[in-house]
């Protein structure tokens, strides 16, 4: 998926580095029969002396990340040697801490994959009042499509600018209200209304909602039948900068095959760049910073641009997989019940061509979240008495391409939804040290806060939310497909406020990562690390999957909140 719907920078760090980021930057089992089994990979393990001890602690993290983020895994890329690599790791450290393959007798469960890159020689022409202009991919605009077609045309389509793109009923809102889109290519902003305007009496105010992704908005342009649908960028808007929207649309992107994905695809999806998209208004006789006013008013209605768009989009195309691997402990009494551990092993590859390092080691991105689930793994193992519910621990691949390994698990799970009883998500640890606080995304979601708020209090530290919530970081990890489903799933991490230095302390460490981040200098430093409250936050994040695994506590969503509805639905009793 072009633009990696994660920017997983480590929670502790997240809120102090988004602003630094808008300028800086350039997350035994009782399978289903409808979870197909896969063969073992054929790579072979890397050897290790390391010995391994029972309880969670610095030097077996360590390991498991120096290893992971080694230059031997190349990366750890979707479909590359460096997968093989990784899988079959993370297969012999499972089968090493005793968890029991778990997807139908495997530790394995193939992702299929189709793989798009297109033609960056791509030109989109705009056709205005007799005058045609040509954008440059990569300066102007960027585009690619999820059809698998190798080629995707639109011929003079007409262009409508339609707000932000978005139709929620329970908002009383609607832009695309009044008209027939077949054909059509619609032009939209980023984010939520009342982003720009910061205007707290629409929609969330400034918390991004599910509305302001740009997944969403593609999604639903597909739903009304458009030919095309571009986003116009704005860095607050997005919280990255264009350079990041062009560098993660080039080159081979990844996607799920149509039949295993629900969600509508659009024949081409891109965006425009703040300049591209202020001629395009200009030429139609609009303002872009009046418009933008505009589009917070509610009753807003589509605003034709007076321009035609054709585009001749040329992809190559290849249908490859790459794999999620599955390790379970079975519970001792309700082993049909589960708690699951998840974080994805993926990273960025091995970039050919590029000069010097052209390794994205992906140390804290996300080799930290793997070592932290199979160290969590580790002392469920050990622990006495064993949980009394299985508990399942699942890392899962192409996260960077949209979060597409755990969308497949969530389609394809090898424990039924309604048997699993939380989702705790490990996306890009903190290493910074120990933190008076935890910082908790989407924070005020579901009631597993309710057990985490204790054993967070006995480590003397506070829960808070994401201070950056216009960045809709709660969308942009693994643990989202689960919620979107209705599992209950927590996010949490590391605080800001660090033991030794306190805010400022935790603003240089947001400074040093975001110097690093999707970047081949992402690399385990064991000088520069402070691993004391890492460990003390895989401690807490064990504390609570202990607790729900070992009782008969169910968590559910917080009422009001919005994936409370499909929870309540699955878990109602099967009409006879």
């Amino acid at each position: 998926m072009p633009l990696p719907t994660s920017r997983t920078l480590p929670l502790a760090l997240v809120a102090l580095a988004a602003a630094i980021s808008l300028s800086a930057c350039k997350r035994e089992a009782e399978p289903s029969a409808d979870a197909p089994a896969t063969a073992a990979a054929p790579a072979t393990a890397p050897a290790s002396s390391h010995a391994f001890a029972p309880a969670i602690n610095e030097a077996d993290f360590s390991e498991l990340v120096k290893t992971l983020s080694s230059d031997e895994f190349e990366g750890r890329g979707p479909g590359s040697p460096g997968e093989e690599k990784t899988v079959a790791y993370l297969e012999a450290q499972m089968k090493r801490i005793g968890l029991q393959p778990g997807n139908n007798g495997s530790y394995f469960q193939d992702v299929p994959m189709v793989e798009t890159t297109a033609d960056e020689g791509t030109v989109l022409t705009l056709h205005n009042n007799g005058k045609a202009r040509d954008l440059k991919f990569g300066v102007d605009f960027v585009a690619g499509t999820r059809t698998g077609m190798t080629e995707v045309k639109v011929d003079d389509s007409d262009m409508i600018f339609v707000g932000y793109g978005v139709d929620a009923p329970e908002q009383k809102w609607n832009d695309y209200a009044g008209q027939d889109w077949k054909g059509k290519t619609v032009v939209m902003f980023v984010n939520d209304p009342g982003f720009h305007v910061g205007d707290a009496k629409l929609f969330d105010g400034k918390r991004m909602t599910y509305y302001g992704r740009w997944t969403y908005k593609f999604e639903e342009a597909a739903r009304k039948g458009a030919a095309a649908a571009l986003i116009i960028h704005d860095t607050p808007g997005a919280s990255y900068g264009w350079d990041v929207v062009k560098n993660s649309w080039a080159g081979a992107q990844y996607d799920l095959p149509a039949k295993d994905d629900p969600d509508a695809r659009i024949p081409v999806q891109g965006w425009l760049s703040a300049e591209a998209a202020k001629q395009l208004f200009a030429d139609a006789g609009l303002d872009l910073d009046a418009s933008y006013k505009a589009a917070n008013q509610r009753g807003f209605k589509p605003v034709s641009l007076k321009t035609k768009l054709s585009i001749d989009l040329k992809s190559t195309i290849a249908e490859k997989n790459s794999r999620n691997v599955v390790g379970v402990l079975p519970g001792t009494e309700r082993k049909d019940e589960a708690v699951v551990y998840m974080g994805h092993w993926d990273h960025l590859g091995k970039h050919e061509g590029e000069t010097g390092d052209n390794i994205y080691n992906g140390a804290i991105d996300n080799a930290t979240g793997v070592a932290g689930i199979l160290e969590i793994a580790e002392a469920f193992a050990h622990q006495d008495p064993k949980p009394q519910r299985s508990v399942i621990f699942l890392a899962v691949t192409l996260e960077e391409s949209g979060l597409l390994g755990s969308k497949y698990y969530v389609a394809h799970p090898t424990f039924p939804l309604n048997k699993i009883a939380a989702v705790i998500n490990i996306d890009a640890m903190s290493v910074a040290g120990r933190a008076k606080d935890i910082t908790v995304v989407g924070y005020g979601s579901s009631e597993l806060e309710d057990i985490l708020k204790p054993l967070a209090s006995a480590q003397g530290r506070t829960l808070h939310g994401e201070t950056s919530v216009q960045s809709g970081f709660y969308f942009r990890s693994d643990h989202f497909n689960f919620a979107k489903a209705g599992v209950p799933a927590l996010y949490a991490d590391g605080g800001e406020d660090l033991v030794e230095g306190g805010l400022e302390a935790g603003k240089k460490a947001a400074e040093d990562y975001a110097k690093h981040y999707h970047s081949p200098s992402d690399q385990f430093y064991p000088e520069s690390w402070k691993l004391d409250g890492t460990v003390q936050d895989l401690e807490v994040l064990y504390g609570v999957g202990k607790e729900i695994a070992g009782g008969d506590r169910w968590p559910n969503w917080y009422p009001g909140n919005p994936f409370k509805a499909a929870r309540d639905k699955m878990m109602q009793p099967a009409a006879k």
